[in-house]
């Protein structure tokens, strides 16, 4: 999961600041128990060098050190036995000075070998769900939230069907999306008038797809432009410096209010370059938009409408504004 490097960078100093409170207790757990028990720091000093002791003798030439690595084997299962007696004396609960670390998996690095840890990636799923909120409108955004009661269930002729009807068709389809979710899942295209839900149901696919621990970017058309613009154009400034690699590389994006943006020949180019590498990588996009079919051929270029109407699949949008209602 490609989490954008904002998130993953929190998430890191998350688990660095982690790791040093889990030091700080460690050390601060050895600091009480040695003030209790003087032997204890003892013992622990003892064990550190019989441990050398048994590195210089396993490594030295010319001599057979089997007999002397048993005798420091023997002393310090000893000194271990004698640890535990004072422990168990002193009433400690259990892993009082074991020194673990804030994760047992990856010892606290994030990473198994080459592999993120889980226990990085459940703070990258956290600091994405911060974000996500910071984006989204109401913070409230779920399907168990959405109503459809609002929507009018008087037959429409155009619509072959009641505005409800083809909401609730709509609901199914994106719950259903979201909690199947996985990379390469396929493409929506929210199309419809202005206050219909498109924004809310998009939010919601947003936050389950994200609490499952998917890497989604979630952004209105406006700034996703002004981000390619100013990375483009103000290349010389650090922030500006592959912000929009989280747009081209996450598991889930969702563009929404597309065609509000002020359109230019460098956003038609911008447009084209990330709808054809998302789909080119197999990665899944949402697009919200109050232009037709038609109107995103006009208003872009059929290079761009073939990729968006060819493999993206449409959710209509009808009825009337809720925002008025």
């Amino acid at each position: 999961m490609a989490y954008s490097e904002q998130v993953l960078r929190r998430a890191r100093q998350r688990l660095e600041q982690a790791k040093s409170e889990r030091e700080r207790e460690n050390e601060a757990h050895r600091e009480i128990a040695y003030e209790r028990y003087p032997r204890l720091k003892e013992i622990d000093r003892e064990l550190r060098l019989t441990m050398t002791s048994l590195m210089a003798n396993a490594l030295r030439n010319g001599e057979d050190p089997t007999q002397a690595i048993n005798d420091i084997r023997d002393q310090n299962l000893a000194l271990q036995r004698e640890r535990e007696w004072i422990l168990e004396a002193g009433d400690f609960e259990e892993g009082y000075l074991d020194d673990s670390p804030v994760c047992a998996k990856c010892g606290g690095s994030g990473y198994c070998g080459n592999q993120m840890c889980s226990c990085l990636k459940e703070l990258c799923r956290q600091e994405q769900k911060k974000e996500l909120t910071s984006l989204l409108r109401s913070g409230k955004e779920s399907f168990d939230a959405f109503r459809m009661d609002v929507y009018s269930d008087a037959y429409s002729p155009n619509l072959g069907t009641s505005p409800r009807q083809l909401m609730q068709s709509n609901y199914n389809i994106c719950r259903k999306y979201a909690q199947n979710f996985s990379p390469g899942a396929g493409s929506l295209l929210f199309s419809g008038a202005t206050g219909l839900g498109k924004t809310f149901l998009s939010a919601c696919i947003a936050r389950q797809v994200a609490d499952r621990g998917f890497s989604v970017v979630y952004e209105t058309a406006g700034k996703l432009f002004s981000d390619f613009e100013a990375e483009k154009f103000g290349a010389a400034l650090e922030e500006n410096h592959g912000i929009t690699r989280k747009y081209l590389e996450c598991d889930l994006l969702i563009i929404d209010d597309l065609g509000t943006e002020m359109t230019t020949q460098f956003t038609i180019s911008a447009l084209y370059t990330l709808i054809n590498t998302r789909m080119m990588e197999n990665r899944a996009t949402i697009i919200s938009t109050n232009l037709a079919t038609g109107e995103i051929e006009s208003r872009y270029n059929p290079q761009i409408a073939s990729r968006i109407v060819g493999t993206f699949r449409l959710i209509k949008f009808a009825g009337e504004d809720l925002r008025r209602r």
